[in-house]
């Protein structure tokens, strides 16, 4: 059985930063393209940044670029997440998922090619 366990998300301050880790189990984990999702309360659930199998190609939305680095250690199978200069409306559970088949990268912001899923953690922006 697959599992993934994110933490790392807390209270920061605007402008401050957090990594957050996703650990996998049950897995090949090198074999899968990656995701980090956030959802607000009252929001969809949203794409924030993808990480292919090997590490060498990354996605991330128009709010996460530059400022959200995503990585994987294939070796320790994580998934991170760092992200910097947090803003308020970055406030939201952090979801970490895996694709639905290995070695798929079509489609990567569509929370629907994912399977799996971490139960998430919450960053709270604010001062």
């Amino acid at each position: 059985q697959v599992q993934l366990v994110e933490s790392g998300g807390g209270l920061v301050q605007p402008g401050g930063s957090l990594r957050l880790s996703c650990g996998v189990s049950g897995s090949t984990f090198s074999r899968y393209t990656m995701g980090w999702f956030r959802q607000a309360p009252g929001k969809e659930r949203e794409f924030v940044a993808g990480i292919n199998w090997s590490g060498d190609r990354t996605y991330y939305a128009d709010f996460a670029q530059g400022r959200f680095t995503i990585s994987r250690d294939n070796a320790g199978s994580t998934v991170y997440l760092q992200m910097n200069s947090l803003k308020p409306e970055d406030t939201a559970t952090y979801f970490c998922a895996k694709r639905t088949f290995r070695y798929q990268l079509a489609n990567v912001p569509s929370p629907s090619h994912y399977d799996d899923w971490g139960q998430g953690t919450q960053v709270t922006v604010s001062s």
